[in-house]
């Protein structure tokens, strides 16, 4: 990690270096160290930042080239989840069960041995959600929650973190919900971060860090609470 900054935690969230520092082997890799405190997540956000690691690890910022984001208008609804959303009985919330949602993402997934959803990045969501800038977007059948996903919200951009699946399409069944939310609230811009096979296939592209830089700034600055009431 020659040339990575090293944070403290007494370091103040101005501490994190532009981003154009970011490795491209470890595509992304910005920093290490710092803290998950709410001024250091929204500091990181606006800049296009966010936090990932394991629990082993120490705190580890990422501004990957490209970043994968998902234009609302973009959103790919198959022939399967529509007949999902139509018909297994799904019903949507939104921030009923914020602490639900982010400890089921932060469960034991087929292939993936441990978590990146930290206790520590547990605690620090859960400030943010009180603060009104973190969400929950919620799939429920029969009252038990059956998937969804969590992110962050500011401006008209919301930062997507991470999604849990318990039956049949359900976490798509919450992002089609964000979705709708979006679009009803005039938010142009859902950040996936990482680009993957799966998220294409929902219709994310790739676009240039510089890029999604710039539609930060025109986006994220947005003086419209656009976020911040919580209903179900």
């Amino acid at each position: 990690m020659s040339g990575i900054a090293w944070l403290q935690r007494t370091d103040p969230p101005a501490a994190l270096p532009p981003t154009s520092r970011a490795l491209t082997e470890a595509n992304g890799l910005l920093a290490v160290g710092g803290a998950l405190t709410p001024e250091w997540l929204i500091h990181a956000y606006r800049r296009g930042v966010f936090p990932w690691y394991s629990a082993e690890q120490p705190i580890l910022w990422w501004a990957p080239d490209p970043r994968a984001v998902l234009l609302p208008a973009e959103f790919h609804v198959s022939r399967s989840l529509a007949r999902s959303i139509r018909r297994r009985g799904y019903e949507t919330r939104i921030n009923t069960a914020f602490g639900e949602v982010i400890a089921a993402c932060a469960g034991p997934r087929r292939g993936t041995p441990g978590t990146w959803i930290t206790r520590d990045m547990h605690e620090a969501y859960v400030l943010l959600h009180r603060r009104g800038l973190a969400h929950s977007f919620e799939t429920w059948r029969d009252g038990r929650l059956v998937g969804g996903m969590y992110g962050v919200g500011l401006g008209r951009v919301f930062f997507g973190e991470s999604m849990f699946s318990r039956e049949t399409d359900a976490s798509k069944v919450a992002l089609a919900r964000l979705v709708g939310e979006c679009v009803t609230r005039n938010v142009p811009l859902i950040d996936c971060q990482m680009p993957s096979p799966h998220l294409a296939r929902l219709g994310s592209r790739n676009i240039p860090r510089w890029d999604f830089e710039a539609r930060l700034a025109e986006l994220v600055d947005s003086r419209v609470p656009v976020w911040q009431e919580r209903h179900a």
